[in-house]
């Protein structure tokens, strides 16, 4: 499911314009990114939870040449499910 399709089911679901659908959900987006990004959590509880952790940095290899790469250091979003959404992914 791509965003637009994201936003025409919401729309149907929650009777709402398309466009205020697309607004919230831009928004809310924004918010979740702006808050890991100053490495604060947001908690969605039965959903799941969406953090900011740090990758160490690593030895890689270029797949066409073999040669070893290096690859800094460098922080990553991460999503951790809720204990309801694992449930009601493994039905």
């Amino acid at each position: 499911m791509n965003k637009a399709q994201l936003i025409d089911r919401i729309a149907l679901k929650s009777k709402l314009t398309k466009s205020d659908v697309e607004l919230f959900l831009d928004s809310t987006l924004e918010v979740i990114s702006s808050a890991i990004s100053r490495s604060d959590d947001v908690k969605l509880v039965g959903f799941g939870s969406f953090s900011r952790t740090k990758r160490k940095a690593r030895v890689g290899r270029n797949p066409q040449t073999g040669k070893e790469v290096k690859i800094a250091a460098a922080f990553v979003p991460k999503f951790r499910p809720g204990k309801e959404l694992k449930d009601l992914v493994n039905r």
